[in-house]
């Protein structure tokens, strides 16, 4: 109790005695540059295998001759569309850009520059954090739609390669009874996860003590923390936005 009331104290913080909103909007695009352009690659590799993976696995399963080949497509559709490109690349994201975080903060803190800051009379929370909060919020929903797109054609790659349906089948399996709602949930969900990510991430920086083992404890906290609150976010959406 005494590490959430803390962390809301922190995010408090971030809105008081702000700087000039020049200075935010360069803070702001510099780390939209670092999570988001810097993200593509490990983003495109892992959904793009992880949408072949889910066809092939899908396909397996579905062995019945009473099922059409098409279903396949639709099942990897709801599954890529509603869990794996948001929760999954989340989870990549938490590795790669939380981890980031924490030590790059970590690092400032135990070599003062924060503290620099703050005698300065900068609020060095509202400085540091809120321009990569921000950026998260905005990058990784786009990071969500490539994931998406990319674990789609993924999927239609394997599929049509190894025989399991043909080319029309697929394109027919994405788009029959397709709910556009599952897009709006999955970009309401990645908005969520983005600011749990770069919120706890920066918590466990902001706070390091010691030395330079305490930035990487910081950092494999910050990464643990955050895959916790990303899974357990993902649950409380589902029943709130679903039911």
């Amino acid at each position: 109790m005494k590490a959430i009331g803390a962390y809301f104290i922190f995010l408090g913080s971030m809105f008081v005695r702000r700087e000039t909103f020049s200075s935010y909007f360069k803070l702001t695009i510099n780390e939209c540059i670092s999570i988001g352009w810097n993200s593509i690659i490990i983003v495109a590799i892992t959904s793009t295998f992880m949408g072949a993976v889910t066809t092939v696995q899908t396909a397996y399963n579905l062995v019945s001759p009473l099922i059409q080949n098409y279903v396949v497509a639709q099942v990897t559709r709801e599954m890529v569309v509603l869990e794996l490109a948001p929760t999954i690349t989340a989870i990549v994201i938490a590795g790669k850009v939380g981890s980031s975080i924490a030590s790059g903060l970590g690092t400032m803190r135990i070599t003062e520059q924060i503290d620099a800051l703050e005698v300065m009379g900068i609020n060095s929370s509202s400085y540091l954090v809120l321009p990569k909060i921000v950026a998260a919020m905005i990058m990784y929903p786009l990071l969500v739609i490539i994931a998406g797109f990319l674990s789609l054609y993924g999927g239609y790659i394997a599929g049509t390669m190894t025989g399991i349906l043909t080319e029309t089948e697929y394109i027919y399996g994405i788009r029959i009874d397709f709910n556009p709602y599952t897009v709006q949930f999955a970009l309401i969900k990645s908005v969520v996860f983005a600011f749990l990510i770069s919120s706890i991430s920066a918590f466990q920086g902001f706070f390091t003590t010691g030395g330079a083992l305490e930035v990487g404890q910081s950092s494999t906290s910050a990464v643990t923390k955050s895959c916790i609150a990303v899974l357990l976010a993902d649950y409380i959406l589902a029943e709130l936005l679903l039911n």
